[in-house]
């Protein structure tokens, strides 16, 4: 796949088309491995593609860590995994100096030893186990895709993605995620249990003698170039004030805001939430085969995008009101900008 910047438009549709094609053999293959969960794998390569990260919220058992894993054999990619647990130590992340004698000179100095950081997809399993002083460790990377150590700057791999795991129902012995943290995340992905067909499925291909391998399907050069092709995708301006209204309406206080966000929300989200919703939008257009993005593609990816931006009050809380019920409320109460 070439940019389309130079391209006339039937090679520009060529190479939608091409991409299209590609989404759905590596959807297929993930297939092999995952049963069901079909929007978590959707919700990941735009993700992905958005060079964006993901925080997989889901119980114990819903196959996490197997979907991350999948993921990179069928992108070729390299992959390193981090248990997250209470005596982590940034440096055990980012890397560390060492100290080496060389046996000519025996003159000594300090070498950098990277640290699991330096991946394409790192899947940091139980990412909320962790003190907030390990979980900070990411921001950089997550942010700037380079890692500052003992004074000096290396770059990190491209593409490079962070796919964090966290259990929602045990809490004893978690530290919240920062708020600055769950801002770098693109979306927070709910994994849910699998329908009734599905767990049988599951149930019945893990307890036998089966051995399944994906194919590659695309390389990290691939990858960078469908990265590089969703940053073109044209986004009209009324799009982008449907966006920014989305968004603008989860924040109390100002005039785009419903009645029930001033009552049930402390804080909205901020003008990164904007800019993941255009991303993850752009993304997903291209992986459908199209070259344009409209209000409708916007809403599809407000509940991944929004419902960790989102910090409901005391009274939400009592009422037993969450941020999923929010954003859908939100969707329908904020109207599409009139044309001009």
């Amino acid at each position: 796949m070439t940019q389309p910047a130079a391209e006339s438009v039937p090679a520009q549709e060529a190479a939608v088309a091409r991409l299209k094609e590609a989404r759905d053999t590596l959807l297929h293959e993930l297939e092999k491995i995952i049963v069901g969960q079909k929007e978590v794998l959707d919700q990941m390569l735009v993700a992905l593609f958005a060079r964006g990260h993901g925080l997989l919220v889901g119980v114990p058992g819903l196959a996490k860590t197997l979907m991350v894993r999948t993921l990179a054999d069928a992108l070729d990619l390299q992959m390193k995994r981090i248990q997250f647990t209470p005596d982590l130590m940034p440096a055990d992340i980012t890397g560390t100096d060492i100290l080496e004698e060389d046996h000519e000179t025996r003159l000594r100095r300090f070498r950098f030893h990277k640290g699991p950081l330096f991946t394409n997809l790192l899947l940091a399993d139980e990412i909320n186990r962790t003190p907030p002083k390990t979980q900070a460790a990411l921001l950089e990377a997550m942010q700037e895709r380079r890692v500052t150590a003992a004074g000096s700057t290396y770059e990190l791999p491209e593409p490079f993605m962070v796919l964090a795991t966290q259990n929602p129902i045990e809490q004893e012995g978690t530290y919240p995620l920062p708020e600055a943290q769950l801002d770098r995340f693109m979306f927070s992905i709910h994994v849910d249990y699998p329908g009734a067909e599905e767990e049988k499925r599951i149930l019945l291909d893990t307890t036998r003698d089966l051995v399944r391998q994906v194919s590659r399907v695309l390389d990290a050069d691939a990858i960078l170039e469908v990265q590089r092709l969703v940053r073109q995708v044209p986004v009209s301006d009324h799009v982008a004030a449907y966006a920014a209204s989305l968004v603008r309406a989860t924040r109390p206080g100002t005039p785009e805001a419903p009645d029930f966000v001033s009552r049930w929300i402390r804080w909205g989200a901020g003008p990164r939430a904007g800019q993941f919703l255009i991303l993850a939008a752009k993304a997903h257009v291209l992986l459908d085969g199209r070259f344009s993005v409209s209000c409708k593609d916007i809403r599809l990816y407000a509940l991944p995008v929004l419902r960790h931006r989102l910090f409901c009050n005391f009274a939400a809380a009592s009422e037993g009101v969450g941020p999923d019920t929010l954003i859908r409320r939100l969707v329908e109460a904020v109207p599409e900008p009139a044309y001009t």
